[in-house]
């Protein structure tokens, strides 16, 4: 028997939604934003670039794409945009502390 076509759309998407979770923090400097927000919360770009070391359109990009997987929420205030994590990245960063 052949499970519905409903419900195999909705594993597809539960999957593709995992798929883009799993690749937002598959980097290591990715990784490094989401412990130094767990640490720091409300940082904005600059602050990761000077903490991290790294320059201001990486820290950007890495950011960007973090965002994009639902795992830091920007907050505007004033000209700056704030970071925090998202709901459940706190999870995500224990599980993969444990891995290790």
């Amino acid at each position: 028997m052949r499970p519905r076509t409903s419900v195999v759309r909705a594993e597809t998407a539960k999957t593709k939604r995992l798929e883009r979770i799993v690749k937002g923090f598959a980097n290591h400097r990715r990784i490094e934003i989401l412990q130094l927000l767990r640490d720091q919360p409300d940082l904005c770009i600059g602050e990761i670039s000077e903490k991290l070391q790294i320059e201001i359109k990486t820290a950007s990009e890495h950011v960007r794409r973090l965002a994009l997987s639902g795992l830091v929420t920007k907050r505007h205030k004033a000209r700056e945009v704030r970071l925090r994590l998202a709901d459940g990245t706190r999870n995500i960063l224990s599980f993969l502390d444990r891995l290790i």
